[in-house]
């Protein structure tokens, strides 16, 4: 059992998507939910993406997703960046340096692990290249990182 778990509190929509949260992601799950009946209004759901458990309820219009928070997903090849952006950013809005907000307002982080590599080199001159490529980016692609750091 994890110690600490995410949980998300939505205005509405909750079970929409949570419901949608467990299609993109293998290895998930809902485990539990609560909706008052008549209103589909969310009042508990447990749920676990790819391993890891989350909790979400609705509560209303006094509830909404600031940017300072945000749900980071790992990625190790093109193909999966390019799977989560495309998959949690249709009907939101997509940001600069792998940032979107998905159609519920929640906000997430597309990365690629290979930039945290190339970002930690201890050659400054190799690693700032890197981190100007990735600030003119909005969805993170892989080889112009690359190609940033090697020519640098």
């Amino acid at each position: 059992m994890q110690k600490i778990t995410t949980f998300l509190t939505f205005e509405s929509k909750g079970k929409d998507a949570v419901d949608f949260y467990t299609t993109v992601f293998k290895n998930s799950k809902i485990n539990s939910v609560m909706t008052i009946p008549d209103t589909g209004m969310l009042l508990h759901a447990s749920f676990t993406l790819d391993g890891q458990d989350f909790m979400a309820m609705d509560g209303g219009p006094t509830f909404q997703f600031g940017q300072g928070t945000s749900l980071f997903v790992t990625c190790e090849t093109q193909e999966e960046v390019d799977f989560f952006w495309d998959k949690l950013g249709e009907g939101g809005e997509y940001q600069q340096c792998g940032w979107l907000k998905d159609q519920y307002g929640v906000s997430w982080q597309i990365i690629p692990s290979t930039l945290g590599k190339l970002m930690q080199d201890p050659d400054q001159t190799k690693s700032g290249s890197v981190m100007k490529a990735m600030l003119k980016m909005t969805k993170i692609e892989i080889q112009e990182l690359q190609d940033a750091y090697d020519q640098a």
